[in-house]
C-alpha cells in the first residue's frame, strides 16, 4: 500500500430491503429517490458480497475487500491481522419502516461448520434457501438514532405469564411453559401445523386488528405490533406464526444515543426507527417468522437460547478524546464510538486498526499532515492502522466511529 496518505473518502452501499423507508437514507446521503425506493440499509464495511469502495488519491475506486487483501497487514495492523486475517466488522445505517423477520445468529464454531456443509451440499450462495452466506457468527450492536422498537430476548417468566394471562387466545400457552420451560413453549409455537396457527392467532386478530386500525392501540403494547404485523405478512388462510414471538420477547423502546447489544443465540426483531449497526462481518440470519424471506425453523430453534433475558440498554461511556462516548461491549470484532465535536475545536485520533467513520450530522476536515478532506453529513472516512489524524469540525458535527477493542 504505497499511498502518501493513511486516510480515505469511503462510499458506501445502499440494500433497498422491502421493509426499508423511503426517506430518511436518501436524505441522509443526499441522493434523490423520486421512485420512491425502500432504502433499509447502508452498508460500510468489506463484506465480500457487498463492498464498499475507497476512493483513492487519484479518484479512481477499489472495492475495500480488495484493498484491505493487497497489503493486509499494513491496512488492519499486526494484532487485528492476526487474529481475523481481515475486517472484522460491518457497520451499517438502517431504516426500518416494516418490521423485520424473528432472528438468531449463530455462534462462531456453528457458522464455520454449516457454511462448509452448505458449501459440500453445493447449495449456491444467491440460493434463497440457504441460511450461512460465510462463516462468521454475527453479534451485533444497535445504537438508535430515533425512538427505536426491537424484540429482544425472552420475557421474564413473571412477565410471560402476565401477558399470556392476559392474552385470552393465548392462554393455551400458559400449561405449556410450566415450569419455566421456554424451549417447549416455544417449539409448540413453532412447530405446530399451519391449521392450528390460524385457529389460535384469527381470533386474537380479530379482536385486536380493529382496535389497531381506529388507533386505539399504541406502540408500548403488544397487541400493536401483532396487529401490524398481520397487516405486514398475513396471507389468508395462513397466518404468521412469528405473530406468537411478539408476545413471548420483550418489547425494548431505546431514546435517540441509547444502545443494545444482541450476541448470538439472542432471539430479536427490529420492529420500527432508525439506527447505527455495527456487528462482526457477517450476513448470517435463521428467521423464523414475520418475513417473506427463507424461514427454517429446525435450524433457527437449533441456535436460540432458550432463556429469560433482562434488557441491557447502554448509554456509553466516556472515551479518552474530548467528546468520545464509547459502547463497550462483550465482542472482540468491533467497538462502536460516539464523538460530538464543536467547531473550532480540533481532536486529534489515532487509528489501532482500519477505522470507518461515518458523518451522521455536520460538516468534518480531516488531515493526516499530508492530505486534507472535507466530508459532509453522510460521508464516510476510512483511516487504516496507525493512521494519526486530526478531525476539525466545520460545523459542529456528529461522527460515529467503528473499530475494534484491542
Amino acid at each position: 500500500m504505497s499511498y502518501n496518505t493513511k486516510i480515505f473518502k469511503l462510499q458506501g452501499k445502499v440494500q433497498h430491503y422491502t421493509w426499508g423507508g423511503t426517506d430518511f437514507i436518501p436524505a441522509l446521503l443526499h441522493l434523490p429517490n423520486v421512485d420512491k425506493k425502500p432504502f433499509a440499509e447502508y452498508w460500510m464495511g468489506a463484506h465480500d458480497n457487498v463492498p464498499a469502495e475507497v476512493i483513492l488519491p487519484d479518484g479512481t475506486r477499489q472495492p475495500l475487500n480488495a484493498f484491505i487483501k493487497q497489503d493486509a497487514v499494513t491496512a488492519l495492523g499486526q494484532p487485528v491481522h492476526q487474529r481475523f486475517g481481515r475486517l472484522p466488522y460491518l457497520f451499517k445505517v438502517l431504516d426500518v419502516k416494516d418490521m423485520l423477520s424473528i432472528q438468531v445468529h449463530p455462534n462462531k464454531k456453528a457458522a464455520e461448520s454449516a457454511f462448509a456443509a452448505e458449501n459440500m451440499k453445493g447449495t449456491p450462495m444467491n440460493a434463497p434457501n440457504r441460511n450461512y452466506k460465510d462463516d462468521n457468527h454475527k453479534p451485533e450492536l444497535m445504537l438508535a438514532l430515533s425512538d427505536f422498537w426491537l424484540l429482544h430476548g425472552f420475557k421474564s417468566p413473571q412477565a410471560l405469564v402476565t401477558i399470556l394471562m392476559q392474552t385470552p387466545e393465548l392462554q393455551f400457552l400458559v400449561p405449556i411453559f410450566e415450569g419455566k420451560n421456554y424451549h417447549a413453549l416455544y417449539e409448540r409455537v413453532m412447530t405446530m401445523d399451519q391449521h392450528e396457527v390460524d385457529e389460535h392467532l384469527q381470533p386474537l386478530l380479530d379482536r385486536i386488528v380493529p382496535l389497531y386500525e381506529k388507533g386505539f392501540l399504541n406502540r408500548t403494547q403488544e397487541d400493536f405490533w401483532a396487529a401490524r404485523a398481520a397487516k405486514t405478512f398475513c396471507e389468508p388462510n395462513k397466518l404468521d406464526r412469528g405473530i406468537f414471538s411478539i408476545y413471548l420477547f420483550n418489547l425494548v423502546n431505546l431514546k435517540p444515543g441509547e444502545a443494545i447489544f444482541q450476541d448470538a443465540g439472542i432471539p430479536h426483531a427490529y420492529l420500527e426507527g432508525q439506527n447505527m449497526e455495527l456487528m462482526a462481518n457477517s450476513d448470517n440470519v435463521l428467521r423464523g417468522g414475520l418475513t417473506n424471506k427463507y424461514i427454517d425453523v429446525p435450524e433457527l430453534m437449533h441456535h436460540t437460547r432458550f432463556e429469560a433475558v433482562i434488557p441491557d440498554i447502554l448509554k456509553g461511556t466516556d472515551g479518552a478524546v474530548i467528546g468520545e462516548t464509547i459502547f463497550p461491549t462483550p465482542a472482540a470484532d468491533f467497538e462502536l464510538r460516539r464523538l460530538k465535536l464543536r467547531t473550532g475545536v480540533p481532536v486529534t485520533l489515532t487509528a489501532s486498526t482500519a477505522e470507518i467513520l461515518f458523518v451522521y450530522e455536520g460538516a468534518i476536515k480531516a488531515s493526516d499532515g499530508q492530505k486534507e478532506l472535507s466530508l459532509v453529513k453522510g460521508e464516510t472516512l476510512l483511516a487504516v492502522a496507525g493512521a494519526g489524524f486530526e478531525l476539525q469540525a466545520s460545523a459542529d458535527a456528529i461522527v460515529f466511529r467503528a473499530t475494534v477493542p484491542l
